[in-house]
């Protein structure tokens, strides 16, 4: 059963290159260098004395957004490494975008050689459970932190986490969709830079207000993410997309209806935005350069729009429709089964580490990404950070409103039905409440034998 469900699973996500759910690139793949392979020397001959084999754990992580990350994953495991003394040494592989990493991971899943750790997007939960891939970490974490560590984390980052009344993964490298703005095309506008649009009656407006020859006023993609896009837009009007445990989904909605209705008068008869396809990846250059004075996006481009910008920017809650509303993004981490009992232990005290309120603090300060537990944004590195750039607490404020992001079984085949309805209705000329009832009935042929 394991090797048909995974089969199965691996041309189901083989679909999600064309699909993109979650937030979150390139780079080249990652090195542990020099100091990490003499760490790992010491740790070896530590190990030895005390009889045990050392450990080198494999780990798996993408990079969804601009910013050095590769850089950064490469340091934070060579700081492990060089504190380590228990033999325990992590190797940091590269695998790309966030759909590179689960198909690399499901293809070494069905080769019999799994990684043992992965960084992937928090979505993929449903898919990995489908191949009977990862363990579920209750049991590691009630030896270790028990349910002060997992509280500790924001229930919206959670909501991907567990299902059935287990916990799956573990929240790390998180993000929701924000509003940028650029304060000095706000100024020129005539508004208020300190005001951004609290309602979507106020967005239309200032994207009205700020369109100009060569300026958009507001950009938000209709390649990539989509469906993440559409999703806060579901949100802010009616309610979740799906059920909690990815068995049913609520897409053909008046609500919903009403919802990418808007979305389309924005391009089509407000013209604040641009027709045909807005790409996700160009969408945070376009507003570096000026060439969109607002934008729908991910907190995780905060770090490559603070050091890119040259103008003055704010950051704001996503306007409201019926009520304020965003769905979380980014990545958790997974721990594999078909490894060794000690090798899934090794990954555990490496999620440990790098889930300190301290290091993820630092984390979300370099990247941009929000930093997923309270006590981490309870230290005083996190406090005296938010006092110089006070745009890095929008995303942790906006949690309140957050809800989990888009995760179903089948989603591979589920997501790419959805995005390209949403497409046909967006970048094509179908009617909204076609496209809605289109993607309903196939999503609902899909998840159908997961609801026997």
């Amino acid at each position: 059963m394991f090797f048909l469900r995974a089969k199965i699973s691996i041309v189901t996500v083989l679909t999600m290159c064309a699909l993109a759910l979650t937030a979150c690139g390139g780079g080249s793949p990652a090195a542990t260098g020099g100091s990490s392979s003499d760490q790992a020397g010491a740790n070896s001959s530590d190990s030895e004395k005390k009889g045990t084999k050392p450990i080198e754990l494999s780990f798996y992580y993408p990079v969804a957004v601009g910013g050095p990350l590769t850089k950064i994953f490469d340091k934070l495991a060579e700081q492990f490494n060089n504190e380590n003394k228990d033999g325990i040494t992590v190797k940091p592989i590269y695998t790309g975008s966030n759909q590179d990493t689960l198909v690399k991971a499901q293809t070494a899943v069905m080769g019999g050689t799994p990684p043992d750790l992965m960084l992937s997007s928090s979505t993929d939960l449903f898919t990995l459970l489908d191949m009977d891939a990862i363990i579920p970490l209750d049991d590691l974490a009630a030896k270790d932190g028990g349910d002060a560590y997992l509280k500790d984390f924001y229930e919206g980052f959670m909501a991907n986490a567990q299902t059935g009344g287990k916990t799956y993964s573990i929240p790390f490298q998180r993000s929701t969709i924000i509003l940028y703005y650029n304060k000095e095309a706000f100024k020129e506008a005539g508004l208020d830079p300190n005001k951004p649009p609290q309602n979507y009656k106020e967005l239309s407006e200032y994207a009205k207000k700020l369109t100009k020859p060569g300026r958009w006023g507001i950009e938000i993609s209709s390649t990539d993410y989509i469906g993440w896009m559409f999703q806060a837009l579901a949100l802010q009007n009616g309610k979740n997309l799906m059920d909690q445990d990815g068995k049913k989904v609520f897409i053909n909605t008046p609500e919903n209806v009403e919802a990418l209705q808007y979305w389309i008068d924005l391009i089509k008869k407000e013209k604040v935005m641009p027709e045909g396809t807005t790409n996700w990846a160009t969408i945070p250059s376009d507003f570096i350069s000026g060439k969109t004075a607002m934008m729908y996006h991910t907190t995780g481009n905060l770090g490559a729009v603070k050091s890119g910008a040259k103008f003055d920017f704010g950051t704001a809650f996503l306007p409201a429709g019926k009520n304020f509303g965003t769905p979380v993004g980014g990545a958790n981490l997974y721990i594999f089964k078909g490894i060794a009992k000690e090798r899934q232990e090794a990954a555990w005290k490496y999620i440990r580490w790098l889930t300190q309120p301290e290091r993820l603090a630092q984390f979300s300060i370099d990247t941009g990404y929000v930093a997923p537990t309270r006590s981490s944004n309870e230290t005083e590195t996190m406090k005296k950070y938010i006092e110089s750039f006070p745009q890095a607490v929008t995303a942790r404020d906006q949690l309140k409103y957050a809800s989990a992001s888009f995760s179903t079984h089948n989603s591979g085949e589920v997501g790419k039905v959805f995005n390209d309805k949403l497409q046909s209705a967006i970048v094509g000329s179908v009617p909204p409440a076609e496209a809605l009832k289109n993607a309903q009935e196939e999503a609902d042929k899909l998840l159908a034998p997961f609801n026997k």
